[in-house]
Order: C-alpha cells, then sequence, then structure tokens
C-alpha cells in the first residue's frame, strides 16, 4: 500500500492540473506569461522589405477628406507606388461595395493593370434563425472581373482578446479563399498552379517549398517582430501626393510639396501594405507588445509581421504535445517521491532552483529555438508536489510518532519514545548491529509456586512484580525486550543510543534488587508468599531492530551475546551472592570504575567452548 501511494498520488496530481490547463481561466494565464518572453526579447532585426501606407489621423487632416476615400485615390496610389518599382501592392481595405461608377471603374481599370495588386476579402458570419449563415464579402464584381487577386483579412483573437495567431485561409463548405498574406507568399514566390502547390495538412500548411506549422487547423502563431510600428511606415497622403494631385493641407499653405517624390526610392521592390491605423476605425488589436506600450497594432501590421516571419521562415511553434505530456507525466512521479523524503527545508531551495532552471530553459526555446513550451505549468506542478509532498511527509511523521508510542510506550522511558520521534530512522527495519547490554531476570523455582498457589494468587502477584521491575527498566533508560513466562528480558542501548548501557543495565538490576526486597515485606504484611529471582548481565555486538516475518515482527535483539546473558543469569542457581546479580566478564570491563563487585569464578555457560569471568554485582560506588 505505501508503495502504491508513490503511484497514485502523483497520478492524481497529473489528472486534476492537466483538467485545470485546459480550462479558459488558465489558458488566459498561460498566455499572458508567453507573451512576456516576446517582451523580453524586444524587437527583433527585420528585413525591411515590407513596409506599410497608413490611412491614420494625420492623412485625414492633410487630406480633409471623408471616409471612404474616393476610389480614384487608390487608383493614383497604385499607379504612383508601381512607378516606384514596387514589388507587391497588397490593401487591407474592402472594396466590397459600389460607390461612384467612374471611381469604381478607374480603380478596377488601374488594379487590373498589374498583376501585383492583393485586394482584400472577409468570410463574414451572421446569425439567422438561430443557424450560422456564412458567405464570403469579396471585391465588387467591377474589379474581380479584371482578374484582381483577393484574400480574407479576417483577424481572431484568443479569449483574452489578444492576437496571437494568423488565420491562413477561411473555409466556407468547401470553398476556401486564402488570406493575403498567404497570397502575398504566393506571389513572391511566383507560384502559378495552386492547387498543386499550396496544400492543406493536419499540421502543416504548404505553399511551394515553404512549411508553416499550424496551431489550429487554420492558423499559425505570430512571431511577432516588434510592438507596433516596427516596420517603416508612411503616410498615405504622402505617396499619392504627387505633381497631378494638390492635397487641401498644399492649398492652404499656396504651394505644392509633392511628397511622392522624396519617397519613391524608399518603396523600390518592397512589398506594401495599405491599411487603416485609427483607432476609430476598429481595426486595431491587442498583442503580446500591448502589456508594455499599451499601443494597439493595426490589423495592416498584423498581416506584416505573418509576411515576414514566413519570408524568414522563422516560425514560432509549439512543443510537440505528446513528448510534453510524458514529460510532465514523469516529472509528476519524480517530483512526488523526491519531495517525500527529502526534508521541507532542503527541498525549498530545490523548487527556486527548479523553477528558475525552467524559466530560463523556457526563454531559452523561445528565443534560440522560436519553440513555445508552457512556462508556467511545469512551476505549478512542482509547487503543488511540493505542497502534497508536506502534507503526506507530515502524515508520514504523525504515522510515525503514533507507531513509535504505540509500540515503544510501554517498553522504555518517555524520554527516550521522545528521541525516537524526532528521529525515527534508530528504528533500522531488518536490524543492525550495534554493540548492547542485555539483562535477562528470572523468579527462582516458579513453576513449584505456581503449582502450590491457586491461579489467581499466582497471576495477582505476577502482575506487581513485573509492573514493578519493568517500571525500573524503563527509569533507568532500557528498553523491555518481551516476557517468556515469568522472565524479563531488557536491552540497554536500542533503539536510542545509550553511551552508558552497561552501567545502566547494573544500576537498574541493583534497584530490581532493592524493590523484590521492599516487596518481599509487603508481602509477609499480607500472608503472601515471596519469591526470589535472579539477575544476569551481558554485554557485547548484537543484531538489533524490527525483526520478524512481514506479517507480524518485533523489535528484538538477537546473536550469541543474547544467550551469554541467559546463562550467565542461569549461573545464580549455582553461586551464592548477595544480591542474586552475576555480571559478565565483558560487561565488567565497561563498568569496573563505577562499580562495587566481587569476582566469582572463571567458567563455562552452555554454548561456550571457552571460559568466561563472571563477577557478583554488590553496588554503586558513591562517588559516580
Amino acid at each position: 500500500m505505501k508503495k502504491l501511494k508513490f503511484l497514485i498520488l502523483p497520478f492524481i496530481i497529473f489528472v486534476v492540473l492537466r483538467i485545470l490547463f485546459v480550462t479558459g481561466f488558465w489558458q488566459n494565464i498561460e498566455h499572458k506569461a508567453k507573451d512576456k518572453f516576446f517582451l523580453l526579447r524586444g524587437t527583433r532585426e527585420i528585413s525591411g522589405d515590407i513596409v506599410i501606407v497608413e490611412i491614420g489621423d494625420d492623412t485625414f487632416n492633410t487630406l480633409n477628406v471623408r471616409w471612404p476615400f474616393p476610389r480614384e485615390y487608390h487608383a493614383r496610389l497604385i499607379e504612383n507606388l508601381e512607378k516606384a518599382g514596387v514589388k507587391q501592392i497588397i490593401f487591407d481595405i474592402e472594396f466590397t461595395e459600389k460607390t461612384n461608377p467612374t471611381s469604381d471603374e478607374l480603380l478596377a481599370r488601374t488594379a487590373g493593370k498589374y498583376k501585383n495588386i492583393i485586394l482584400a476579402g472577409k468570410l463574414i458570419k451572421t446569425i439567422y434563425n438561430y443557424s450560422i449563415r456564412e458567405q464570403f464579402l469579396s471585391p465588387i464584381k467591377l474589379i474581380t472581373q479584371k482578374g484582381v487577386q483577393w484574400g480574407t483579412v479576417n483577424i481572431s483573437a484568443d479569449g483574452d482578446g489578444f492576437v496571437r495567431r494568423y488565420e491562413l485561409f477561411q473555409k466556407r463548405g468547401k470553398q476556401i479563399k486564402l488570406s493575403i498574406g498567404v497570397l502575398s507568399l504566393a506571389n513572391c514566390y511566383k507560384l502559378l498552379n495552386f492547387e498543386e502547390e499550396v496544400k492543406n495538412y493536419p499540421g502543416l500548411f504548404k505553399i511551394g517549398g515553404n512549411y508553416i506549422p499550424k496551431v489550429t487547423s487554420k492558423s499559425s502563431l505570430i512571431n511577432y517582430c516588434g510592438p507596433s510600428r516596427t516596420f517603416s511606415t508612411y503616410d498615405y497622403a504622402d505617396v499619392i501626393d504627387d505633381s497631378t494631385f494638390t492635397t487641401s493641407f498644399e492649398k492652404e499653405l499656396e504651394t505644392e510639396l509633392n511628397q511622392y517624390y522624396d519617397l519613391a526610392e524608399n518603396f523600390k521592390d518592397k512589398i506594401v501594405l495599405i491599411g487603416l491605423t485609427s483607432v476609430e476605425f476598429h481595426d486595431t488589436h491587442h498583442t503580446p507588445f500591448f502589456t508594455e506600450d499599451k499601443q494597439l497594432m493595426a490589423g495592416v501590421e498584423i498581416h506584416a509581421n505573418f509576411i515576414e516571419m514566413a519570408l524568414q521562415k522563422d516560425y514560432l511553434t509549439e512543443f510537440s504535445f505528446v513528448k510534453y505530456l510524458i514529460f510532465f507525466f514523469l516529472v509528476s512521479f519524480i517530483l512526488f517521491f523526491i519531495y517525500s523524503n527529502v526534508k521541507p527545508s532542503l527541498s525549498i531551495f530545490l523548487n527556486v532552483f527548479l523553477i528558475i532552471g525552467y524559466l530560463i530553459f523556457s526563454y531559452y526555446l523561445f528565443t534560440s529555438k522560436s519553440l513555445l513550451i508552457s512556462p508556467l505549468e511545469i512551476p505549478t506542478l512542482i509547487i503543488v508536489v511540493y505542497v502534497v509532498g508536506l502534507v503526506f511527509q507530515y502524515i508520514k511523521t504523525v504515522q510515525e510518532r503514533k507507531f513509535i508510542k504505540q509500540a515503544f510506550g510501554h517498553y522504555i522511558a518517555p524520554e527516550l519514545v521522545n528521541e525516537l520521534i524526532k528521529d525515527p530512522k534508530k528504528l533500522e527495519y531488518g536490524g543492525v548491529q550495534k554493540e548492547l547490554t542485555v539483562l535477562f531476570s528470572d523468579i527462582v523455582s516458579f513453576t513449584p509456586y505456581t503449582e502450590s498457589h491457586s491461579p489467581k494468587e499466582t497471576v495477582d502477584i505476577l502482575r506487581e512484580y513485573l509492573t514493578e521491575m519493568v517500571e525500573i527498566v524503563t527509569r533507568n533508560k532500557g528498553t523491555l525486550d518481551k516476557f517468556v513466562g515469568d522472565e524479563i528480558i531488557a536491552i540497554f542501548g536500542a533503539p536510542v543510543d545509550l553511551e552508558d548501557h552497561a552501567f545502566w543495565a547494573c544500576k537498574a538490576a541493583l534497584e530490581m534488587r532493592e524493590r523484590l526486597n521492599e516487596l518481599h515485606e509487603k508481602w509477609k504484611a499480607e500472608k503472601r508468599d515471596p519469591f526470589e529471582m535472579g539477575i544476569g548481565i551481558n554485554s557485547g555486538l548484537l543484531t538489533v531492530g524490527n525483526l520478524g516475518s512481514e506479517q507480524i515482527f518485533d523489535y528484538t535483539a538477537i546473536g550469541d551475546n543474547m544467550n551469554a546473558g541467559a546463562r550467565v543469569e542461569a549461573l545464580t542457581r549455582n553461586y551464592k551472592t548477595k544480591n542474586n546479580i552475576i555480571i559478565s566478564e565483558s560487561t565488567y570491563q565497561l563498568v569496573k570504575d563505577s562499580i562495587i563487585s566481587n569476582f566469582i569464578d572463571e567458567t563455562k555457560v552452555k554454548g561456550k567452548s571457552i571460559s568466561i569471568k563472571i563477577y557478583e554485582l554488590l553496588g554503586i560506588k558513591k562517588e559516580i
């Protein structure tokens, strides 16, 4: 079950977070974090092949004409740009409604003269009787009959209103219309057969030899070059102001400025996009740079950013979702395992290191590889797993404390229990070798005693005797190993290290003897028959720990020195001593400066091939 926790809990964390990460709330937070990458990177170097002719506030002030402008203005713009030697002219202005027939005819005739003109249309959606109707809104028939190319200018925003994607085409039924940006690329590549050279694949959009990665079924991420007005921008009025045109501003000054001749050299071999930049026309949008400069970006600049990105083939792609999901899944398990076992004080530093390292890594992928990976999901995972790990460790600690109190509360002194709670690792599963002292205490001739007394008398006096003896053992920092019938087995020096374990065992033995003498007086007064006990003490290396089977285990000690302790206690039947306490040579060497003792004999004990020296324990030296 413990191992299953390391599988189930990380899996639950993984599932819960993945559900959170697909919500609109989280997506908006993620978008804002990714926008910060653009701000940190700043404006990139651009090719200079794309320029913008804007119709802005200055344009209206100069021309002093209401929108829409007379279409002969646009025809003049085309002629002037063509004379300047432009590569392409792309209008982000819709000519979808008829105006003055003469003006319409002039624009259609002028646009039809050149093969590098791209006009704008769009896919519009209307709700009618609870159903959505779609239709393409194209330039007027007079223009399309001249064979002028047109593309869509639809711009879509994310849930937070920011534009981060470029729509490559619009689809109505089986009919597909390419965007003005894609048409611009097709013209740059001089594509003649669109059906063969423009392909729409599930994850890619092919234009000639250029493969554009898609983020949705019809859009690509925009790798913005910079904030608004990154591209060279010229005023519409300045471009149409040639020697044959007099603006309202020139009329006021009563002079001809002829700005066209000053700007002509700036348009040669350029892709020129014409669009509205005034906020009043509602074709300005929020982009990642808005949070810094608070400047909306005109739709025409968004088209320019896409064309620049596509010509440079510097696409912004998302990290493989499948690979990322596998990575996220593995990190969930690894982090949970670490945070469930590492101290919280250390894991805090690990948290900071991992989060900062990941953010640097994700920013590196963005700037160096144009690869976009979620900047917040992994840091969120790190924090969540850290918190769950803390809770897990707390529960584990509480369980350990409860286990230790239950397991050792009756066997060792309370202060030793507290030490174990502070450092549960002292309870080594499977056992460790330590130098310990063992104390064996056994009632002399207890079997005859039980035969001559009733079971109730025997149980009552045994309970009183054992209670008193165990209390003395625990008070002297000993650990009750077990009861074997009327025999008490105690160890000193485990599970908590005890420097003078032999001394404390001897002290406990003398107090047990003294307390038994007091019990003798009490029992005689109660007209109960007393009994004697023998105590044997031995020191040496023992294997101590939680030993037993997987189903049932016990904290105990085993080893040759354990058996020797039992044999020393048995010698109390053979040698008459003052306190009926015998200690082995190994114990004597550890406490000889602290105790009063007499050498008894050098004898062999059962199971030993060599003789050992034994001593009777008389007391503790007064100065100790």
